[in-house]
């Protein structure tokens, strides 16, 4: 299982507060089946370089890294990078996608987008070396139009959802059947600490797999590791 959206590195942003946090989030990532987590710190353009966030992620893994036992999921870096009008014409998008998969994970506004923010989108997802994944589409689906969601897909912009999505019996049938229609590309914990929005991504594959089945858990993850890999 791949954990697609996750606050775990330490210190970063408003996840994990401490090295000690971060260790016992891997903890429970690992007992809840998670065998690869990606790390998506925020990144906001508006408030920093990409230099410099690259360089501050970098540090808050080494302090990580240091403290592992060995016993932990595989970690993968990346960056939840948030949406603004011009991103599309950013240089360094590409050094802020998932390891060396090309995938980019973007945190679209909560509120209704506009035609140019559609647009954008279709032209970012032309870009060279990067696949677009819009992040936790469960949190702002229902405030655009539907048309907007078939016009993205047509473009083959991927799409995360976070677990709650499945673990939440409001929306769990909606979860499921889009999941099951392939409207679905990933699924996230976007834990953010231990007490605090914790992982819950092992509940939520234990509902995919009891009702698609272990077959179809399978397919989700032979499929995730071949995008992780850019095979």
């Amino acid at each position: 299982m791949i954990d697609w959206h996750s606050h775990v590195l330490p210190g970063i942003d408003d996840g994990s507060r401490s090295i000690e946090e971060s260790l016992e989030l891997l903890r429970m990532l690992s007992e809840q089946g998670a065998e690869t987590v990606v790390m998506t710190p925020h990144f906001l353009a508006n408030t920093e370089s990409v230099e410099s966030f690259i360089e501050r992620r970098e540090l808050s893994f080494e302090k990580l890294r240091s403290s592992l036992s060995g016993n932990e999921p595989e970690l993968v870096t990346g960056a939840e990078v948030k949406y603004y009008s011009g991103i599309s014409r950013m240089p360094e998008l590409k050094k802020l996608t998932i390891g060396e998969s090309g995938l980019l994970l973007l945190e679209m506004p909560m509120s209704k987008w506009t035609e140019y923010t559609v647009r954008e989108l279709i032209e970012l997802s032309g870009s060279v070396g990067v696949t677009l994944v819009l992040a936790h589409i469960d949190r702002y689906m229902k405030l655009q139009n539907g048309d907007i969601w078939e016009r993205l897909y047509e473009r083959e912009i991927l799409m995360q959802v976070n677990a709650s999505f499945f673990t939440e019996f409001a929306t769990r049938r909606k979860a499921l059947a889009m999941l099951g229609a392939g409207k679905i590309n990933f699924i996230g914990s976007d834990c953010h600490g231990v007490t605090s929005r914790p992982p819950k991504i092992g509940k939520a594959f234990e509902i995919i797999a009891k009702k698609m089945g272990d077959n179809f858990v399978s397919q989700i993850n032979e499929y995730g590791k071949s995008m992780l890999t850019n095979i």
